[in-house]
């Protein structure tokens, strides 16, 4: 496979965790008003302190591939939006709002894991891979901490 075919390949993967990692930002962001636990809003402060982190990486390696970053369309993000906020419209309980973050979360590792699986035997690089790994790492491990707030 020749250089622009490879790096076509690793753009499309970069795109797809960043949009993931920006859309995990936004779940956090959005339900963060909603927090009256204050150790359930330092998870989720540390959580989107990851979630930046790692937008930041892949954002970094986009630009290194000469692209820009693109995050989910307006009507994709909105849509997120309003489901968040009708879900915890009526119950901003801590075990409700833990529960809300954990499917968002899984469905967000599922994706991750899914991008792991379709590019780990395409030509590219093993940095977007190992990125894509440490994504679906953290997340597992974000399930996990939620669960003591059930």
């Amino acid at each position: 496979m020749n250089d622009k075919a490879r790096c076509s390949v690793n753009a499309q993967m970069l795109d797809r965790i960043y949009k993931n990692v920006k859309m995990g930002s936004d779940s956090m962001i959005n339900i963060m008003s909603r927090v009256k636990d204050r150790e359930l809003r330092q998870e989720l402060t540390d959580q989107l302190a990851r979630y930046e982190e790692y937008g930041d990486q892949a954002e970094r390696m986009i630009r290194e591939l000469g692209t820009d970053a693109r995050e989910e369309g307006l009507i994709t993000r909105l849509s997120a939006k309003i489901e968040l906020t009708m879900n915890t419209m009526t119950d901003t309980s801590t075990s409700h709002l833990a529960q809300t973050l954990i499917e968002s979360t899984t469905a967000s590792m599922t994706d991750m894991t899914r991008i792991v699986r379709e590019y780990e035997n395409a030509p590219c690089s093993e940095d977007a891979l190992k990125l894509a790994r440490k994504i679906a790492e953290f997340e597992d491990k974000s399930i996990e901490n939620l669960k003591k707030f059930l």
